[in-house]
């Protein structure tokens, strides 16, 4: 018998990794299986100095319907629960500490965990025909995880709007709440995702590196300590050999030569 499609696909050209989730059948949903092989991509981008920027895209009609839910009601023991919710917390996380920025690429609907997912990227460039919603709700399971990363991108009374309605919600609605950046034509979206990482692969990847770690890390303090800190890590970020190459070619009129040093 053939080997089953991996549930997970690895597309390197230009400093930027494109990971597509690769469950077209299920929508994408967020099986164990799949977030274990996103877990191991990831941690193996992370020590891969050859990639810059990551896309994280999906096949088929939905870009992820959240959590498998078939899996989900196949083993109903409470550890079983702690588990798995504790693994999706993992590779949420390990997408905001991936020292180098992640973008969704967002071609049809995102909901639940999948919504949590777009989320938790750095950045996101929908399709007009994507769509979004946490809609847990509507069958008596909130969406307590996805509330976490989506009320750290949204207004309060818009992620509860969100969580409370479970209504799904158009690209653009999503754009003006602070959900995704961009939104763009669907034969569009590719070729739009991929010039925003070039984009961004093209700057210092410590410098990259430095301002991801220290975004997160400020968020979450008091404006004094965020203060503190984000001159602490200017200081780090000036004795850098990237930051003086950046003045100088700045000041010399020339392109940068990085060396992520």
């Amino acid at each position: 018998m053939a080997d089953p499609s991996p549930l997970l696909l690895r597309d390197d050209a230009d400093g930027i990794a494109t990971l597509t989730l690769n469950r077209p059948d299920q929508r994408n949903a967020l099986s164990t299986g799949l977030m274990t092989a996103l877990e191991q991509a990831l941690d193996a981008i992370a020590e891969d100095s050859a990639v810059k920027v990551v896309i994280l895209a999906g096949t088929g009609p939905a870009f992820s319907a959240g959590h498998d839910l078939r899996e989900v009601r196949a083993d109903r023991r409470r550890e079983a629960y702690e588990a798995l919710f504790a693994q999706c917390s993992r590779t949420m996380l390990k997408i905001v500490r991936l020292p180098k920025p992640v973008i969704a690429r967002v071609h049809g609907v995102a909901t639940a965990a999948g919504c949590q997912l777009v989320a938790s990227c750095d950045l996101a460039v929908a399709s007009e025909a994507a769509r979004f919603a946490t809609p847990g709700v509507n069958i008596g399971l909130f969406c307590s995880t996805p509330m976490v990363a989506l009320s750290r991108n949204v207004a309060r009374k818009h992620a509860m709007e969100m969580l409370l309605t479970g209504d799904l919600i158009p690209a653009e609605r999503a754009r003006e709440i602070g959900l995704v950046n961009r939104v763009v034509p669907a034969a569009e979206l590719e070729a739009a995702t991929r010039e925003l990482a070039r984009q961004i692969a093209s700057k210092s990847p410590l410098t990259l590196a430095i301002g991801k770690e220290a975004f997160y890390a400020q968020a979450e303090l008091d404006l004094e300590a965020a203060y503190a800190y984000a001159s602490e890590v200017m200081t780090r970020n000036m004795l850098a050999r990237d930051a003086g190459e950046g003045i100088d070619a700045f000041l010399e009129k020339r392109a940068p030569q990085w060396t992520g040093e």
